[in-house]
């Protein structure tokens, strides 16, 4: 795992931050947008009194720099997924509570980011870093001690996942030099087009499914009735929001909607999408909210 230790100049140190940052790079984002990379770097290290960049190689690598952070402040540059993997590290470790989180986006998959707040370009996201406020936010437990810091989906709906190129015919990969090559894959994706065109299923996701949900020790819906969906997502003041939507028959039902600390789904082997990971089968979950139980940098208002 690399290291870089960089002060702000001299002449920048009198509008520098005191606190020291520990900038955390995620090695799917150097592959992915390295010069966004670099320029978050470069205005990171130029508006604080003192920064210490780790180019962690894989999750061990990022998590021991999180883990050494000491004082400094760490600031993730990454993707959903790299923020989510840092405020579930910091969970495990009874960390959270007390670290305030600051994120420069990277990546192709930014959903997560932007409904946060988080601005997403390289610079407005790091002088977010530098010149932003910590806000307290709401977040979801279960009771496998995962965390949840968007949204619950039952049955699993789909995550877009944006196109990458072919390792193979992509710019300036082997196909280049090989005009044959071209010539064989282009057969081969006219003949997959002409054939019918097949549903992608999703684990979890066909058809109705019986599930019983109680907020609060309450019940919302029962086996006896099927739905179409449930998500569970952090509201306000330590509540979630939970929206039942029911299998409609004829007329469009109307979805439940009821706010509670504690949802409990149960019924036959379900999977479900936490933020973007898909988990499951499981028989029974329980989500808990947690009010303000994490910090993030956000743009001052």
């Amino acid at each position: 795992m690399a290291e870089v230790a960089t002060s702000a100049s001299s002449s920048a140190n009198s509008s520098a931050r005191s606190d020291p940052l520990l900038v955390v790079v995620d090695p799917v984002a150097r592959r992915t947008d390295g010069e966004s990379v670099r320029i978050a770097k470069d205005v990171l290290s130029a508006g604080a009194s003192h920064t210490k960049v780790c180019l962690p190689d894989g999750p061990e690598e990022f998590a021991r720099a999180l883990g050494r952070r000491g004082s400094r402040r760490p600031v993730v540059v990454g993707d959903d997924s790299t923020l989510l993997r840092a405020v579930a590290l910091l969970h495990r470790q009874r960390e959270l509570a007390e670290c305030a989180l600051s994120m420069v986006p990277v990546g192709p998959a930014l959903g997560l980011a932007r409904s946060l707040g988080l601005p997403t370009g390289a610079v407005a996201a790091a002088r977010t870093v530098l010149d932003g406020a910590e806000r307290r936010l709401d977040l979801l437990v279960d009771d496998s001690d995962g965390v949840v810091l968007g949204t619950v989906a039952i049955p699993p709906l789909p995550v877009p996942v944006p196109g990458r190129e072919d390792p193979v015919s992509g710019p300036g990969g082997p196909a280049s030099f090989r005009p044959w090559l071209r010539t064989c894959q282009s057969l081969v994706r006219t003949l997959a087009s002409s054939r019918p065109a097949r549903t992608a299923l999703v684990p979890g996701a066909a058809g109705p499914a019986r599930l019983r949900v109680e907020v609060d020790g309450s019940t919302l819906v029962d086996l006896d009735q099927p739905v179409e969906g449930v998500s569970v997502t952090p509201g306000a003041a330590g509540a979630a929001v939970v929206e039942v939507r029911p299998l409609s028959v004829g007329a469009q039902a109307s979805p439940l909607t009821v706010s509670g600390r504690t949802v409990t789904v149960s019924g036959a082997h379900f999977r479900y999408r936490a933020d973007a990971v898909v988990c499951g089968p499981v028989g029974t979950r329980t989500w808990v909210a947690r009010e303000g139980a994490w910090g993030l940098t956000l743009p001052a208002t």
